[in-house]
């Protein structure tokens, strides 16, 4: 029997309004996913995955979502979207077909299947609207339990902007930490690691997060007592529930066909998070799925009659309206109106999406058959060019591939006319209005992304009369930087009390408090979840990974998440992020790696920068700091000890990113590597040149951007050979180096010798001094690599070495 919790403030009538209200949402909602699967199955749309089942839970998390909250959740919450004001009838199916036009399809311009939300943080322009004056949503993305980490980073910044005072242009993104950050997830997907890492970091750092589990007790095909010990979520962290004497999360389940009770239950969820930043698990069961998984595949295939006819009696939609007609609210006549109602409402709507989407395109199909018509008047290939343009013709809802096969075959036909031009520019101008559709914005396009940085030189006393060394740069950098930005804050494995484990940020926290400068757990994918976050929230974040290898756990999310931010959102949301970790040589496999071209190739839209030395880092990250773009910043393992000159300008000198560093004047051959490597190819080069080898150092300084002013090639241009110096493995970063001199730079119009790579061994660096000498390139393998290319070049001058 279900109890009726009635707010007493409302009358009978408002109380009726706001609830007919509420079902029309929800069977929009429903109507809209029964239709989409057909625009699916009748090859409009290319896949779909709906909400429906879902519609009742997702109402009471929209009636207890506030201006300023944010959700993080997963491809099935477009009820809660609705519900808030963020997606209409026509959005929902413009995603569906992929509308490309950001103004009808505003949740990612085509970029992303149907059913992934978001709501626009950032003007035209790249610069914040005011969130606190909107419901907000990060940018939804597929991977099961992939928008976890981000969701503990949302809910942190409610935390900091609470504790921390002085954070300029805070009104802009909080009022005083009373926001709550929102998860929605699916029963199966709770069985994903970064469930239960984000799960107990929330109750770690006790957060305002209310995480709701959708559990309908299948995933995909699979049943629960595949998926979850115990069958249930709620059960197995029973745990985590807070009690008097410990902190924790307060965990609360609740039937999701129960209109009332789901209420309730929300209301009671918000206000623990919202005035006690307590994390709330939220379980809500015995949910169903009607039309199964996916448009892939139906749920008869895998569900029994009696589980079947069970959902069909216990559907969410069905009991709000057997409780609708139980005390009152319609009969069964104005329930079957509103529904009658609204399936016209939807059908509209689709329609209207659908013309939208397909009338551009026509008329761009409509442009080329007169032009091809118009030339094949004259053309030698008239027949061929005109079974072209019936060919386009006939198409009824054509496809802008379609459109460019049919003109770029055409143009191979003409190839040797004078009408060509007219195709050809056509085709051209097409490709140049159309491509930024599909490839825009992988990287900032606004006025502060890294190219708006200009160079400060380090400035030093002219009496300075010792070094000092590079982590104390480091430090007295960081000082500077959490003295001049409020908003800044970094946290990692030791980051906190010790300093970093080669105390780089000693004495920071004392300084600058436990927030700021904060110890976590070892758990990196959520230390880089929490950068998203709180990036996303206006703060700026610095996320420490302890060592380079470690980077491999938070890789899915800074490849998933991160690195396709700006992309997904068509520039609509960012997190500048800045991820700081240390790598490159040290001792054993676990601890020396440098895997940079798997780090490049997955984190493309992340700027990954390699300094040399912790003056160039300091730079790197003063820099960053007036950025809105995310970086990672590899600092040289084996540099923190290392003496260099000390700066007077802390916090103000600035390493330009993309831009080389030529280390080394030479003439003979071009040397190009990075990081730490580069002492060995500086000890290798003053040896060569006592042979009468001259060689030319640069130092790349960034890999991702690279080298924006073609230094590279200016070299080569100059010693006509070049030896690419690399310790990730054959094949890895070298590969890139080399495609982007050989390819992108044209430095194959300089080279009279092969263009080569040294790098590590393909097996993981071993242990010890030798292991490194053996695995890793050394001062002796780049001297007889360089020497082996000379002699090549003048055999009676430099004779072989073997």
């Amino acid at each position: 029997m279900i109890k009726e919790k009635v707010n007493t403030s409302l009358t009978f009538e408002d109380f009726k309004t706001e609830v007919l209200n509420d079902y029309r949402i929800a069977i929009v909602s429903r109507e809209c996913s029964l239709l989409g699967r057909k625009e699916v199955l009748t090859g409009k749309a290319k896949f779909g995955i709906f909400g429906d089942g879902k519609e009742v839970p997702q109402l009471a998390m929209a009636k207890c979502f506030k201006n300023g909250d944010f959700r993080s959740g997963y491809y099935r919450d477009q009820t809660f979207m609705m519900a808030i004001g963020e997606l209409t009838i026509e959005q929902f199916f413009a995603g569906l077909y992929g509308n490309t036009d950001i103004d009808l399809e505003p949740m990612s311009a085509g970029r992303q299947m149907g059913g992934h939300f978001v709501t626009h943080s950032l003007n035209e322009d790249g610069s914040w609207k005011n969130l606190t004056q909107q419901k907000n949503s990060s940018a939804d993305i597929s991977p099961t339990a992939g928008q976890m980490p981000r969701l503990l980073g949302l809910a942190q910044a409610s935390k900091i902007y609470r504790n921390v005072p002085g954070i300029p242009n805070s009104d802009q993104f909080s009022v005083n930490g009373n926001e709550i950050a929102w998860g929605t997830i699916g029963n199966a997907s709770t069985s994903e690691g970064l469930f239960f890492e984000t799960i107990n970091a929330a109750g770690v750092l006790q957060v305002p997060m209310v995480m709701s589990v959708w559990d309908d007790e299948y995933g995909i095909s699979v049943h629960a007592r595949h998926q979850t010990t115990k069958e249930s979520i709620s059960e197995i962290l029973k745990g985590y529930q807070r009690d008097e004497n410990s902190n924790g999360f307060e965990i609360l389940k609740v039937k999701g066909w129960d209109y009332v009770d789901l209420i309730a239950t929300y209301e009671k969820a918000a206000e623990i998070a919202r005035e006690n930043h307590v994390p709330v698990l939220i379980h809500v069961d015995q949910l169903t799925q009607p039309q199964g998984h996916s448009s892939s595949g139906s749920h008869e295939r895998y569900k029994n009659a009696a589980r079947l006819a069970w959902e069909k009696d216990f559907d969410c939609i069905r009991q709000m309206k057997l409780w609708m007609i139980a005390i009152n609210i319609a009969s069964p006549e104005e329930i079957e109106a509103i529904d009658l109602e609204v399936k016209k409402e939807v059908f509209e709507g689709k329609k209207a999406a659908w013309n939208a989407f397909i009338g551009p395109i026509v008329e761009e199909q409509n442009e080329l058959v007169a032009i091809l018509e118009r030339i094949a008047v004259t053309s030698d290939k008239k027949e061929e060019i005109l079974r072209n343009a019936a060919t386009l013709k006939s198409i009824k809802s054509p496809l802008k591939k379609e459109i460019m096969v049919v003109a770029r075959k055409t143009l191979r036909l003409i190839i040797n006319e004078e009408d060509k031009l007219e195709l050809s520019s056509w085709i051209t101008n097409y490709i140049k209005k159309t491509q930024p559709k599909f490839s825009s914005n992988l990287f900032s396009q606004s006025d502060k992304n890294v190219f708006s940085v200009k160079e400060v030189l380090p400035q030093y006393p002219s009496d300075a009369t010792e070094d000092t060394d590079g982590r104390m740069i480091l430090r007295d950098n960081f000082d500077a930087i959490f003295s001049k930005y409020p908003e800044t804050l970094i946290f990692g494995e030791d980051a906190g009390n010790i300093g970093d484990v080669n105390q780089g940020l000693e004495g920071m926290q004392e300084k600058y408090g436990e927030l700021r400068v904060a110890d976590v757990g070892i758990r990196e994918a959520t230390i880089l979840g929490q950068g998203i976050g709180m990036a996303l929230r206006g703060l700026r974040p610095i996320a420490e990974i302890q060592y380079l290898d470690y980077l491999l756990y938070a890789i899915q999310i800074m490849s998933d998440d991160l690195a396709t931010l700006q992309y997904r959102t068509v520039g609509r949301q960012k997190a500048p992020l800045i991820i700081r970790t240390r790598g490159h040589r040290l001792e054993g496999i676990w601890h020396s790696g440098s895997p940079m071209g798997m780090i490049i190739n997955a984190i493309r839209g992340i700027h990954v920068l390699v300094p040399r030395n912790m003056t160039q880092a300091a730079g790197f990250y003063n820099a960053l700091l007036e950025c809105d773009e995310p970086a990672l910043v590899i600092e040289c393992l084996n540099g923190y000890r290392l003496k260099e000159k000390a700066p007077l300008n802390y916090g103000e000198f600035k390493t330009p990113i993309g831009v080389v560093e030529t280390l080394r004047k030479g003439t003979d051959i071009t040397l190009v590597s990075y990081g730490s490597t580069l002492r060995l190819v500086e000890q290798a080069a003053k040896e060569l040149f006592e042979v009468g080898i001259d060689c030319e150092i640069i130092d790349l300084q960034s890999l991702l951007p690279f080298d924006i002013n073609q230094d590279v090639v200016k070299s080569i241009a100059k010693t006509n050979r070049l030896l690419v110096i690399d310790e990730d493995l054959p094949g890895g970063a070298s590969a890139y180096i080399l495609q982007q001199i050989v390819e992108q730079q044209d430095a194959y119009n300089h080279l009279d010798s092969k263009p080569q790579t040294l790098t590590a061994k393909a097996h993981r660096p071993a242990y010890g001094t030798d292991g490194d000498y053996f695995s890793k390139p050394s001062a002796e393998d780049i001297y007889e690599k360089v020497y082996e290319m000379m002699h090549e070049v003048n055999p009676s001058k430099f004779p072989s070495l073997y």
